[in-house]
């Protein structure tokens, strides 16, 4: 009988640096225990975000005053390819387009979205548009003017989504493949003082996922192509904390996929939980499956590991990473392990070695 050969899968965990200057770390994954064990560490200022490439060959960083790309080599460990300026304040979030051809870097600091031309070695080349947002939000706190914190492209390739959660909206640009430039089409539309913040897509691209982070609340949209302009219709509308009316001292954090999409993962700061949604893979619609604490403060991020077995939570505030055993049956997670510290975490990706 031939034994079923192992997934070997090692994570990525990008945090803020300081003090230290090793702003990627990267860790083997035990999938059987559901635990990390670090692997190795890599200098670079202030990795606030991380992204893999649609073909897997290569990882993507914010990095101050710009980004940088690295090869992913055979045994997960990271080698530095280059460094590209953006020409603005520091980034918090990017992305490639399903090409592989195209870099987008959302600038919460300053409002601005760039567009930068990718190589096919996957070095970062040279800036083909930039747009800062414009306009006046609400005159409270930060939120009076644009903070781009997320741009996403639609499955089918053609529309850039860019979350402002100063402006409370998302843009919506048709995205030029062949110039790498990008155009406004459309507006989606939050509530006032929502701040839209992170969007993901369903695996058939129909759906669309938008977390608010003052809010606390995911709104799901379907979305089509219809005489060459995209089109959205709002379907739900779902809270990401337990007590729907505690507002004040909540904040939601980034949105997960499990790796079979069947689950949705949020995070709570404030009541500093975790939330993870059944997903109604035909409808698109979200249903609770569990909201719960995390034993850490500001969990940035949360992820499920593939299978779904486990759960990891990046506390952003206690430095330090948690770890749960996941039963959706029993809508229950349960501590695994102690914890891992570690700075200022922020995003995590997990990745399949041998792709």
């Amino acid at each position: 009988m031939v034994s079923k050969k192992k997934d070997n899968y090692v994570a990525y965990v990008s945090t803020y640096t300081m003090g230290d200057s090793h702003g990627i770390r990267v860790y083997n994954v035990d999938m059987e225990n559901g635990r990390f064990k670090e692997k190795d560490k890599v200098e670079i200022s202030n990795s606030s975000y991380i992204s893999i490439s649609h073909n897997r060959k290569y990882l993507y960083s914010i990095t101050d005053f710009g980004v940088e790309a690295y090869r992913i080599q055979a045994d997960g460990s990271l080698e530095l390819i280059n460094f590209a300026p953006i020409n603005g304040m520091r980034g918090c979030y990017l992305s490639t387009d399903y090409t592989d051809s195209y870099l987008f870097v959302a600038g919460y600091h300053d409002g601005k979205l760039t567009v930068l031309k990718l190589e096919e070695d996957g070095s970062i080349g040279k800036i083909t548009d930039e747009i800062f947002h414009k306009g006046l939000g609400s005159v409270a706190e930060r939120n009076f003017r644009p903070h781009i914190n997320c741009a996403r492209m639609t499955h089918d390739n053609k529309y850039l989504l860019v979350a402002d959660q100063g402006m409370d909206h998302v843009n919506v640009y048709r995205f030029d493949v062949k110039r790498g430039t990008v155009k406004l089409v459309d507006v989606i539309r939050s509530e006032l003082e929502s701040a839209p913040r992170h969007i993901k897509i369903s695996m058939d691209g129909q759906y669309i996922y938008i977390v608010h982070e003052w809010k606390c609340y995911i709104d799901v949209y379907r979305y089509e192509e219809r005489n060459g302009n995209p089109w959205f219709e709002k379907i739900q509308t779902v809270s990401t904390i337990a007590d729907s009316d505690n507002l004040v001292n909540n904040a939601a954090s980034a949105l997960s996929f499990s790796d079979d999409y069947k689950y949705l993962v949020s995070s709570n700061a404030g009541d500093n939980t975790v939330v993870l949604f059944d997903v109604n893979m035909e409808n698109g619609m979200l249903n609770k499956n569990f909201c719960l604490p995390v034993s850490g403060d500001y969990p940035k991020d949360a992820e499920l590991f593939p299978g779904g077995k486990f759960l990891v939570s990046l506390n952003h505030e206690t430095n330090n990473m948690t770890f749960f055993k996941v039963d959706t049956k029993n809508h229950t997670i349960i501590m695994n392990g102690p914890e891992i510290k570690i700075n200022q975490p922020n995003c995590i990706v997990f990745y399949r070695l041998g792709n």
